[in-house]
């Protein structure tokens, strides 16, 4: 697979040395609060390993990327396009910046742009959708930079942190990002 090269980052394959990244943010709270419910126990390192041994070996239909320092190709976090749907030319989109020291830095806005690129120009997709919760505010405002419309809501859908929140659906179309 060809890399995607951004200013700061690059869209590369995953690599045997990203796995000691991959379980250690799969298992710390602060990254996967924001996350999904696969997230909500801990993950051994045999349900990391398979895991991630599905995307070495391509065993899935989904375009799945490591986010990766674009100097020194370190593992950064992660982004995919999944349930693709090549007929009607849609995918959903899901990203993790799953070190820490990394949050805040523009990576998860870069990779996003380098992401809806590839699938718009390359693969000829359309549509790119989403789900953020409510209080992942951070997420939010990168997606509406990255030129995603909120299109509704699921009222209290999430429960976290002793109450309940709204999860959000987003998407961009190929010509509102054309505009960008």
């Amino acid at each position: 697979m060809p890399h995607l090269i951004g200013d700061e980052i690059i869209l590369r394959e995953y690599r045997d040395s990203d796995l000691d990244f991959i379980q250690q943010w799969v298992n710390d709270p602060e990254i996967t609060s924001t996350l999904s419910d696969n997230f909500l126990y801990p993950h051994s390192r045999v349900e990391t390993e398979t895991f991630f041994r599905t995307m070495v070996e391509g065993k899935t239909s989904n375009k799945n990327f490591v986010i990766g320092a674009k100097d020194s190709l370190e593992y950064l976090g992660q982004i995919d396009l999944y349930r693709i749907d090549w007929k009607n030319r849609f995918a959903s989109l899901a990203i993790v910046i799953g070190r820490k020291e990394c949050l805040g830095k523009g990576y998860g806005t870069e990779a996003i742009r380098l992401l809806l690129k590839f699938a718009f120009e390359e693969l000829n997709l359309n549509r790119i959708d989403l789900e953020v919760y409510e209080y992942n505010e951070r997420a939010y405002k990168c997606y509406l930079k990255c030129g995603f419309k909120e299109e509704g809501r699921f009222r209290q859908k999430i429960y976290r942190v002793g109450r309940y929140w709204d999860s959000i659906f987003m998407s961009v179309l190929k010509s509102e990002f054309e505009q960008l």
